[in-house]
């Protein structure tokens, strides 16, 4: 699992491993270490949310997803599913949660867990 965030927005990639583990278990982390303390992620599988909501707090993004999404998504043609939380005063976080692709560009990750790409260049 990746995250990218930017600004207002924090996309999570998953692998296909990913997506099964989510869709069985209902849970992922990943852990960061810096020095002393953690960065972590995950993401959780909830039958009390409609949407994408977010959480952050001790260090930690936690990603709630619809468990109805999970279903049979990992072989599935369903790329993602994006949601928005509004905070007021104008203020608002884009999530977004997809499966990762494998890029077409010469690239030194491991890719072999990775979807294979739809697109013809990355």
């Amino acid at each position: 699992m990746k995250i990218r965030i930017q600004r207002n927005s924090v996309r999570f990639r998953l692998s296909r491993t990913d997506i099964e583990k989510l869709s069985l278990e209902g849970y992922l982390e990943e852990v960061t270490p810096f020095g002393p303390t953690r960065f972590i992620y995950a993401v959780k599988k909830s039958t009390d949310v409609s949407g994408l909501s977010a959480e952050f707090g001790n260090g930690k993004i936690l990603l709630h997803i619809p468990a109805s999404w999970t279903d049979g998504w990992a072989d599935n043609n369903v790329v993602g599913h994006d949601g928005n939380m509004s905070f007021g005063n104008n203020e608002s976080l884009k999530l977004l949660i997809e499966k990762d692709f494998k890029c077409l560009d010469n690239v030194t990750d491991d890719q072999s867990d990775n979807y294979e790409n739809p697109a013809k260049t990355c």
